[in-house]
């Protein structure tokens, strides 16, 4: 008979049923819980080093609060695996990121326990006020807790929520999960004896008769002694910084020790102090799991695996990625270029900058999670005469569009943006989908943008971006493998704003913009064996359109389909503001613009995402032959 491995998990369901635990059993649930979250990851994939580091932070929490009564929002939410184990959702926690499983992500639809959907990081903060100063208005006596990693803490918006928390003074907890930075002294017994003596009742009350002392004082000796003692307590415990944004800081505390979480946390919940309290606490990523601790990202994002040697079930690639093909092409571009700098968002190894980083360590800038600071820093690049490459992720680069548009579009700074994870993107779901890039950068003036149909178009597609000195340019290219073309050493300069005919129909023609390329060549294979010739084109640019290439389609087809990995209002919307102010429109011909639905899609394999959306080579025939009034079953060859 097997032996039950996780006795005290499977007698929890809900964070009340922790509640019920002795303190004593708490090292053991929190084992057991790492030990179910290490075996559901193996079978899902997904993010498990940020997960791993805060299993006893995440049982400390639901322990100490009152959830979901007291609000608990985690950020980034792919460290809520085990929060998600605990919250009712161990029965379906190996369908992580799996078609109509559970999300990656903390999402309100999916439970009460998840007071905000959070997959892009530092909104924690911000939220959570929110909730706090909404509990105020409505007179209710909840908590707010907020747990931050310390890299979202690099990101403004975190400083920005932080600023206006003080100044409201308050009443939330912010719990800082440093994993990271070395912004904290050695963790260990003074450390933690420290935190709960400056967390507990005497010290508060001691500090606030000091405060009323100093109070009494004429105003300069007042401010004397208020800046030494905050400065005492900072020497102390690093906290100054958050003193000086009005939190009470508590810290560091050892995040894998319960006897030292446990009574901080119940300290902070039973404070009556009248502002926002920060913990930190110090973790270490993928803790308890022997290769995520030994790996350089600390098993980060990881496919499925072997739970006892940890290697990851990565399938054999028939094409490099996308991103590594950028990353050559580039590359290849600096070594002729010393002006060429690359900069990304927090995203090294995600873009493939590692790569630009190992081969030119002084031209490669990463910003922290900070794409707008990213974007400015570009432009400042850009003015000094550095052509600076900007990699960041679509749904990353909306967090910048001010910047874009003001810092950038305005000056005509010629700023490249290379724009990873374009169109829908798997297991990540809305989130991360790429969906709106082009909508939101072809209506900016003078703004050059492409996108590639494959690896080969990417590689041309930064050579022609290097070249491009009198105004921003993009280019965007999707998540996972190119489709196995031969690639050169370096790509060739495009002709800017022209596209390309791939092959020469007479009834139907399909405009591709980027990677639907594939599935228009196969729709028109499916059309030719059915007697209807068709065209195919890579449009190439979303902006400057190849209006001499749309006008020849639209004057000797009947039909014109663009097709398009992007929302209503992208490259579609211009071809159609050409054709109609050209009075191209007023003779016939029949246009069906395809562009992603109006709605967000779910997490899903990206071939199924793309069949939801209506966006493969089988809605291509279909909407072909229905312009044409026929329907599929009875088109004839």
């Amino acid at each position: 008979m097997t032996q039950n491995t996780t006795p005290l998990l499977d007698s929890v369901d809900t964070p009340a049923d922790i509640r019920r635990l002795r303190p004593d059993q708490l090292r053991q649930f929190a084992d057991e819980l790492r030990q179910e979250t290490i075996s559901a990851v193996s079978v899902t994939g997904g993010h498990l080093g940020a997960g791993l580091g805060v299993v006893e932070l995440t049982v400390a929490l639901h322990y100490i609060f009152d959830t979901p009564r007291d609000r608990l929002i985690w950020d980034v939410g792919h460290q809520a695996y085990p929060h998600k184990i605990v919250t009712g959702r161990r029965q379906r926690i190996r369908t992580l990121r799996q078609e109509a499983g559970l999300s990656g992500f903390t999402r309100r639809s999916e439970s009460e326990y998840d007071p905000f959907g959070a997959a892009h990081s530092s909104t924690s903060i911000s939220s959570g006020l929110g909730m706090a100063v909404a509990r105020d208005l409505a007179g209710r006596d909840n908590r707010v807790v907020a747990v931050i990693g310390d890299g979202a803490m690099s990101a403004g918006m975190a400083y920005e929520a932080m600023n206006n928390a003080g100044a409201l003074r308050s009443r939330m907890i912010v719990v800082l999960n440093d994993n990271d930075m070395s912004i904290a002294p050695p963790v260990g017994a003074m450390s933690g004896h420290l935190s709960r003596l400056l967390s507990g009742r005497p010290y508060v009350t001691l500090r606030n008769i000091g405060r009323s002392f100093a109070g009494a004082l004429p105003r300069p000796l007042e401010k004397a002694a208020k800046r030494a003692e905050e400065f005492a307590r900072g020497f102390v415990t690093g906290g100054t910084l958050f003193d000086e944004l009005g939190f009470y800081y508590v810290g560091p505390v050892d995040g894998h020790n319960l006897d030292h979480l446990l009574p901080v946390l119940k300290n902070a919940r039973d404070s009556d102090l009248d502002k926002p309290i920060l913990v930190h606490v110090v973790t270490q990523k993928g803790k308890g799991y022997p290769p995520a601790e030994n790996s350089a990202d600390k098993y980060h994002g990881v496919v499925k695996f072997d739970v006892i040697t940890g290697k990851q079930a990565k399938p054999v690639a028939n094409a490099p990625a996308y991103q590594a093909v950028f990353a050559k092409a580039l590359i290849a571009e600096a070594e002729t270029d010393d002006k060429i700098v690359a900069v990304t968002a927090a995203m090294p190894s995600g873009t493939s900058l590692d790569k630009f980083a190992d081969r030119f360590p002084n031209r490669c800038f990463d910003v922290g999670i900070a794409e707008q600071h990213g974007v400015t820093f570009a432009a400042g690049l850009a003015c000094e005469g550095f052509r600076p490459f900007a990699a960041i992720y679509s749904t990353f680069l909306q967090r910048a569009y001010d910047q874009v548009v003001h810092d950038v579009a305005i000056q005509k700074l010629p700023v490249r943006f290379a724009i990873d994870r374009a169109g829908l993107v798997g297991a990540d779901g809305a989130t991360h989908a790429g969906s709106f890039d082009v909508a939101y950068l072809a209506c900016l003036p003078d703004f050059v943008v492409m996108a590639a149909a494959d690896e080969l178009e990417l590689m041309h597609m930064v050579a022609t971006a290097a070249k491009i000195d009198d105004r921003p340019s993009a280019f965007r290219y999707p998540r996972g493998e190119g489709v196995g073309i031969e690639l050169p050493a370096k790509g060739t300069p495009l002709e800017i704003g022209k596209g390309r005919v791939l092959r020469e129909g007479s009834k139907i023609a399909i405009l591709s913009l980027g990677t639907r390329l594939a599935d228009a060549l196969a729709a028109a294979e499916d059309l030719a064996a059915k007697g209807l010739s068709t065209t195919v084109a890579d449009a190439r640019f979303a902006k400057p359109l190849d209006t001499d290439l749309i006008a020849r389609l639209a004057r000797e087809h009947e039909v014109l389909i663009t097709i398009e990995e992007g929302s209503v209002g992208g490259f579609a919307s211009h071809v159609l503001q050409f054709l109609a102010t050209s009075g191209l429109l007023d003779h016939g011909l029949k246009i069906r613009p395809m562009v992603l639905p109006d709605r967000f899609l779910d997490h899903a394999a990206p071939k199924r995402q793309y069949e939801w959306a209506g966006l493969d080579a089988a809605h291509i025939v279909s909407t072909a032959l229905a312009a044409l009034g026929q329907r599929a079953e009875r088109a004839r060859g």
